[in-house]
């Protein structure tokens, strides 16, 4: 199969930028059109009252540092066009959703290699997509 539209999903850890960074180089490598996709999970914008925080003003914070994040990477990518997504809500249904909308041909993320019980309780981004998604899935290991 011929991938000519690679979605990177990213957040701002260290496992994320390398995923990042090796679906850039596929991308390079097929001449694909590539798009970065960063959710802002609206379970993490959390207001803290008491350092006069609002969930409001965290949502902010976290829409900053999408942007930064993608615009990093962007810069990293010289090819001629890339398309940046930053939607908010659930890691694991935007991106489902967003490789939907926007007909990928390939979701590329990373883990960050939750083992044992926090897997468990926490799960695991990755492997509820590739369980769900119906667009194929390149999941760029921790080390």
């Amino acid at each position: 199969m011929s991938y000519s539209k690679i979605l990177i999903a990213v957040d701002s850890s260290e496992y994320s930028m390398n995923a990042a960074k090796k679906g850039l180089e596929l991308s390079h490598q097929l001449n694909a059109k590539v798009a970065l996709l960063y959710v802002i999970d609206t379970s993490k914008a959390l207001g803290n009252i008491d350092a006069g925080i609002t969930a409001e003003e965290a949502l902010i914070i976290l829409k900053k540092e999408a942007e930064q994040t993608l615009d990093e990477l962007a810069a990293m990518y010289n090819g001629t066009s890339i398309m940046k997504f930053i939607p908010e809500g659930l890691p694991s249904k935007d991106i489902i959703k967003t490789a939907e909308i926007w007909e990928a041909d390939l979701i590329i993320l990373g883990t960050h290699g939750r083992t044992g019980l926090l897997h468990l309780l926490v799960g695991s981004v990755a492997e509820h997509i590739i369980r769900h998604s119906k667009t194929p899935v390149m999941v760029v290991p921790s080390r």
